[in-house]
């Protein structure tokens, strides 16, 4: 096999340009010892994901801080690709996240980035696996600001103020906009706590976005479940049932 078949390709997330320059210049000097190829760069979450779902790597070097899309959110989304990339995670200091990376094993670079301390993260990762979607979460230091879904080989950003309800059904949950249904395999209990602000369980199954509650009718069967209340969402047709656990939302948001 030859030393070009072996390259590793790179891509450069930073919404920084002059970040960017650098790492390519230092990636540069590791190529003389390291057989490497950059084959892209973006400036945000969203425009790396539209090029990474077209151009498979073997690793991104992501800025943390971002606007928009932070890194460890893009890290989630990119997990869904058919064949994820290794993340080494770059951050000017920043205390909280170099103590979560080191307790989770998760590699991570210091602005402004070393030749000698790069070279060793892209050896590394040479031999690595994709970060484990658990730890992202648990590094996450916000909610993410998107869901995502696979869907026919692309994957779908979905906007976390256009959702209307999050419903368990089997081992997928379906997500609600007034616009379209999505699927995404996710636990239930998990959004819950990660979103906690924005949406109230009305269901073991089902949690709605508190904005979109419109009003609540009577409706559908009193029975050991149901409290025979039923939540109305602003646009859309669709009744959802409340179970008496939670019928205590009625006077809440009522």
């Amino acid at each position: 096999m030859s030393s070009k078949e072996q390259a590793l390709s790179i891509f450069i997330v930073d919404d920084e340009p002059p970040a960017r320059n650098r790492l390519r210049d230092v990636l540069n000097d590791c190529s003389e010892k390291l057989p490497l190829q950059v084959v892209g760069e973006a400036s945000n979450g969203s425009e790396a994901l539209e090029k990474l779902m077209k151009m498979p790597v073997d690793i991104v070097l992501l800025d943390i801080r971002m606007p928009q899309m932070d890194g460890i959110e893009l890290s989630q989304h990119l997990l869904k690709l058919p064949k994820p990339p290794v993340i080494i995670f770059t951050t000017a200091y920043d205390e909280y996240a170099i103590k979560a990376f080191e307790l989770h094993a998760v590699d991570y670079l210091l602005k402004p980035i070393r030749m000698a301390r790069l070279f060793e993260a892209l050896t590394r990762a040479r031999g690595a696996v994709p970060v484990k979607n658990e730890v992202l979460q648990e590094l996450a230091i916000e909610p993410r600001k998107n869901l995502s879904s696979h869907e026919r080989g692309k994957i779908y950003l979905i906007p976390i103020g256009q959702v209307l309800y999050l419903r368990a059904e089997l081992k997928y949950i379906t997500v609600r906009t007034a616009e379209r249904e999505y699927l995404i395999e996710e636990s239930l209990s998990a959004l819950e706590k990660e979103f906690s602000e924005r949406f109230v369980r009305i269901h073991r199954n089902c949690l709605v976005a508190k904005e979109a509650i419109e009003g609540f009718v009577r409706g559908g069967e009193d029975s050991a479940e149901s409290a025979g209340w039923m939540v109305k969402l602003k646009g859309l047709n669709e009744l959802l049932a409340i179970s008496r656990r939670q019928q205590h939302i009625v006077k809440e948001f009522g």
